[in-house]
C-alpha cells in the first residue's frame, strides 16, 4: 500500500516541495512514523513512501514528496534486495524475535554443501503463502488484527519470485543471506521455508533493505543526518520528482507544446510507439506520456511543479 499524506498542520509553514530522498530507516519505529519526521524535516504539503518496512526491519525506504508521489507505485511494484539472518531451532508466532516461540526442532549439522543446495530450491517462480502477520486484508480487516486475536484463516499461496538467494556466512544455529526478490515477497515467511527444508524451525533476527527498484540504500542518509542539517542542504539530498521512472526514455515535448500537454493535452509528434517516456522542456520535467502507434503524445501524468520544485 502507498501512503499519501496532505498537510494540515498550523504549526509549521509546509510548501509545495517535490523530490526523492533514499531513506535509511532505523529499527524500531514504523514507515509510517519515519516518514511523518522526514516530512516534517522538509515541510513538505504532500508526501508518501513505497513499501512498509516492519518497525523491526531497516534499511531503504524511499520517501516520495509532493509531485514524486505521483510515481510511487512504480517503486512499489519493483524488485527488493535484503540482507537477512535465520535464527535456526525454533519458530515464533510473528517470523521474527518479536513473536512468542512457536515450534522448536533440532538443529542438524550444516555444511555450505547443503544449505546451498536447499537455497536452490527456492530460488525461481515459486508459490508463497503469507503469514498471518501481515496487511493483507480478509473482509476489510488486516489479517494481523485477527492473529492478534488468535484466529488464523486459510490463505492462498501466491506468485512470487526469488531472482537470487546467497549465503553471506552461517554458523551452527543461523544462516545470513542476501535475497533479491520480487514485490510481495515475505522474508520471514521464506526464512521460516528454508529452514524447514534444512529440517529445523526457524525465525529471522535481522533484516534489512539495501535496494528497491534501481535505487542503492545510501546508510548515511538517516533521521538524525537530515536533522543535523540546514534546510537547504536537504535539500540538495533529494532526486527530482521523477527519479522513481528515470530509467523510462526521455524526450523533449514538441515545440510549441509545453503548456497544452500540462494541460492534459495531446500533441502530434514525429516518434516511434512507446508506452512510457518521460517528456521534457528544455531541463524540465513535464509528465510521463506514452506515444501511439498513431504517432500521438498522450500525456498519462503531470508535472505540477513549481520553480523552486525543479530539482536537475
Amino acid at each position: 500500500m502507498i501512503y499519501v499524506m496532505s498537510a494540515k498542520s498550523k504549526k509549521i509553514q509546509r510548501r509545495p516541495i517535490s523530490g526523492v530522498f533514499l531513506l535509511n530507516k532505523p529499527l524500531g519505529i514504523s514507515s509510517n512514523a519515519a516518514l511523518q519526521k522526514v516530512r516534517w524535516l522538509y515541510r513538505a504539503q504532500k508526501a508518501g513512501h513505497t513499501g512498509a518496512l516492519d518497525p523491526l526491519a531497516s534499511g531503504l525506504l524511499p520517501i516520495c514528496l509532493g509531485e514524486a508521489t505521483k510515481f510511487s507505485h512504480y517503486l512499489l511494484d519493483s524488485v527488493k534486495r535484503y540482507q537477512t539472518t535465520i535464527q535456526l531451532g525454533h519458530s515464533t508466532t510473528t517470523g521474527d524475535i518479536e513473536g512468542e516461540i512457536l515450534h522448536e526442532k533440532a538443529i542438524p549439522e550444516l555444511t555450505e554443501e547443503k544449505i546451498q543446495a536447499v537455497l536452490t530450491q527456492f530460488t525461481g517462480d515459486i508459490q508463497q503463502v503469507p503469514p498471518m502477520y501481515s496487511a493483507l486484508k480478509k473482509e476489510g480487516r488486516p489479517l494481523y488484527e485477527l492473529a492478534r486475536q488468535g484466529i488464523e484463516i486459510e490463505r492462498e499461496a501466491r506468485p512470487i519470485t526469488i531472482d537470487q538467494i546467497e549465503l553471506l556466512s552461517f554458523t551452527a544455529k543461523s544462516l545470513t543471506l542476501d535475497i533479491t526478490c520480487s514485490k510481495g515477497t515475505y522474508i520471514r515467511v521464506l526464512g521460516e521455508d528454508i529452514a524447514k527444508a534444512l529440517d529445523t524451525e526457524g525465525h529471522l533476527t535481522y533484516l534489512h533493505r539495501i535496494k528497491t527498484g534501481h535505487f542503492d540504500l545510501i546508510p548515511s542518509y538517516t533521521i538524525e543526518y537530515l536533522e543535523s542539517l540546514t534546510e537547504q542542504a536537504r535539500e540538495a539530498l533529494l532526486l527530482p520528482a521523477y527519479a522513481p521512472i528515470d530509467y523510462f526514455q526521455k524526450i523533449q515535448v514538441p515545440e510549441g507544446r509545453s503548456e497544452y500537454f500540462s494541460r492534459g493535452m495531446e500533441s502530434n509528434i514525429d516518434a516511434t510507439e512507446n508506452a512510457h517516456v518521460l517528456v521534457f522542456d528544455g531541463k524540465r520535467c513535464l509528465g510521463l506520456a506514452e506515444i501511439t502507434a498513431q504517432q500521438r503524445l498522450v500525456p498519462k501524468r503531470v508535472l505540477n511543479l513549481h520553480l523552486d520544485d525543479i530539482l536537475i
